[in-house]
């Protein structure tokens, strides 16, 4: 990646503040030619009530990522970015440590792109398979 990402992560977190993204706790952690990683600590204020991480949390996490990895990898400058559909696969609970994701593009239209996020445990192991479809809207 041609950006100094150091920089850049620290840009996209401190952009979190005052949002969703604070309130999960939400902190960008990676970024490649071709990716952007985030993860979130799973404890009781993102649990459902049987004491798991609740599905819209991760749902969250993987809108996060994928509308942020949007807006650095198009022009954020002359466009808005925003999330026009969502469809996640839960494959595995989990009720403590981490829960990372992982998001890179599936397609990237001028109008719309789809994302594949990947959300794992510490391990590695599969949390969740989403797909995110994001629009850019030119600013006028």
């Amino acid at each position: 990646m041609k950006k100094d990402t150091t920089k850049l992560l620290a840009e996209l977190n401190a952009r979190c503040e005052n949002t969703l993204m604070e309130t999960l706790n939400i902190v960008y952690t990676a970024i490649g030619d071709d990716f952007l990683e985030a993860e979130m600590p799973v404890n009781s204020k993102v649990y459902q009530p049987d004491g798991v991480l609740h599905g819209g949390a991760m749902v969250a996490l993987a809108e996060s990522v994928g509308s942020a990895a949007s807006m650095i990898f198009l022009d954020k400058e002359n466009y808005y970015i925003r999330g026009i559909e969502i469809s996640a696969n839960h494959v595995k609970s989990i009720s403590e440590g981490l829960v990372k994701a992982k998001a890179k593009f599936l397609h990237k239209g001028r109008t719309t792109q789809v994302w594949d996020i990947k959300l794992t445990n510490e391990h590695g192991q599969l949390i969740s398979a989403v797909k995110l479809t994001t629009l850019a809207i030119p600013k006028k």
